[in-house]
């Protein structure tokens, strides 16, 4: 079987950051705009800032990289280099999460800015539905997670469809939030948090039973208590793994030691993520590709991956039965 088998398979992806998702040539050309340029002498040792020591260190690289994104229209112009670049995988609807809180300091409100995102995905949305999860950033607290989520709700029209918590899981447990999550809900809101990742099981239940999560951002480290694993299997709680973002960020020390498949066979609603991909230095091509080489998946194990994330996934039915009438016509073919 050839890489084009993977790359033509209609896939979703519901685990994504935006500002992680950012092309290398579009995230130079910021650079070169706000004056960075004399940190690297050109685009390939850029390349060699995306490597990371541990958790901590990718998130200090992140808030280093976010820097450059300082206007609303940055963030039409990675927005639009984003869904194209998906588009190009053959990717046809994404759930992606992008951060608010995180550009405050520059003066950005969150409801021009989602307006701004909103702009440049719509120039490639012939190619690929992109919907928005707020990250809410559980760096900043409860209180400020409740003000971006109150300004959000003046733009959920746009697109915006859930609410999530990434950033620091080892230093903020998801429990204060837990009023936030209620509220996130009244307003229409779906909801997952970052859980499993940088903290252990706790962290996931805390996900479970203080914000009554519909998903759980990697849920890794749920292998550390079996009694979780037996209840995520159970309730069929939707999982959003991200195995090679696990690899970089050294989650796991090898991908064979990445709990995707264990959780795949017992019959948990697994489904694969790129997380930050140019970050990574990974793809949803290059995902399943890993899976394949060395995890032992077969091509309708991936097939079934996709499945599980139209299943997962917060759109209408309407996108749902068009993704995957797509995905059984290429699968008969």
């Amino acid at each position: 079987m050839s890489n084009d088998w993977i790359t033509r398979l209609p896939k979703v992806e519901l685990h994504v950051h935006l500002e992680g998702s950012i092309p290398l040539p579009a995230l130079w050309e910021l650079i070169e705009k706000y004056g960075g340029k004399r940190e690297f002498r050109d685009i390939s040792e850029l390349e060699t800032r995306f490597q990371y020591k541990d958790f901590p260190h990718f998130i200090d690289t992140w808030m280093w990289k976010n820097g450059y994104l300082r206007e609303y229209e940055d963030f039409t112009h990675i927005s639009g280099a984003v869904a194209k670049d998906l588009g190009e995988q053959g990717i046809r609807y994404v759930e992606a999460f992008y951060s608010p809180p995180d550009f405050e300091m520059h003066g950005l409100e969150p409801q021009r800015l989602t307006e701004a995102i909103c702009k440049g995905l719509r120039e490639h949305e012939d190619a690929v539905l992109v919907n928005l999860v707020a990250d809410l950033v559980r760096d900043y607290g409860p209180k400020q997670g409740q003000r971006t989520l109150h300004a959000l709700t003046e733009v959920k029209d746009l697109g915006v469809i859930g609410i999530g918590i990434g950033g620091s899981e080892q230093d903020y447990p998801p429990e204060p939030y837990q009023e936030v999550y209620e509220d996130a809900r009244q307003r229409g809101f779906r909801t997952s948090a970052h859980a499993g990742e940088a903290a252990g099981s706790d962290s996931v239940w805390g996900a479970i039973r203080a914000l009554k999560v519909d998903r759980l951002g990697h849920g890794t480290r749920a292998t550390e208590d079996p009694k979780l694993v037996t209840y995520l299997k159970e309730h069929q709680i939707p999982i959003e793994m991200c195995p090679i973002s696990n690899l970089r960020t050294g989650v796991v020390s090898s991908l064979e030691e990445h709990p995707v498949k264990e959780f795949f066979e017992e019959g948990l609603l697994v489904t694969v993520n790129t997380d930050d991909p140019k970050m990574f230095n990974t793809s949803l091509e290059a995902e399943y590709r890993a899976l394949m080489d060395q995890l032992g998946f077969e091509q309708k194990d991936l097939v079934q991956l996709v499945e599980n994330a139209i299943e997962a996934a917060w759109c209408n039915d309407s996108i749902k039965t068009q993704v995957r009438n797509e995905l059984n016509t290429f699968t008969q073919e």
